[in-house]
């Protein structure tokens, strides 16, 4: 493949995963292995054909075993305002929550289960503490 061929790919694939595809910076690390194989086979344009696709595979993987997950994390950590916990948030319940039972609310633009895990039943319209996320549920008390 021409050199050329190579860095429109990596373009291609980066492009995809900054505007396009949120695909937890994979796409970044093959598209960056496509645009340094580029830089090389322009270099080298001696290199067969089958051993850029073997040059690429193990560029793409090396970069992600090494680099992904640190990058992901570092780059993720620095999003302002998110909070990755409900618990000790205050809520307002919409509709009276018995103790044990449940109730849909959506939360941060998300529809969440809300379930009374006190002994207080909850009015409709009162304030709830979160207590505790259990998989896809919030786990809450009436708060005094």
């Amino acid at each position: 493949m021409p050199w050329w061929g190579w860095i429109v790919i990596g373009a291609l694939l980066l492009g995809a995963e900054l505007m396009v595809i949120e695909a937890e910076f994979f796409l970044v690390f093959i598209g960056v292995s496509a645009l340094i194989l580029g830089g090389t086979v322009l270099v080298l344009p001696w290199i067969p054909l089958w051993a850029q696709w073997l040059l690429f595979a193990a560029i793409a993987l090396a970069s992600m075993v090494l680099f992904r997950k640190r990058l992901y994390t570092a780059l993720r950590a620095q999003a302002p305002g998110l909070k990755d916990d409900f618990v000790g948030d205050e809520l307002r319940i919409p509709e009276a929550l018995p103790p044990g039972e449940v109730c849909r609310m959506e939360i941060r633009g998300s529809t969440w289960q809300v379930r009374n895990t006190g002994s207080i039943a909850i009015p409709a319209g009162g304030k709830a503490r979160v207590t505790a996320v259990a998989g896809i549920g919030l786990q809450v008390e009436a708060a005094q």
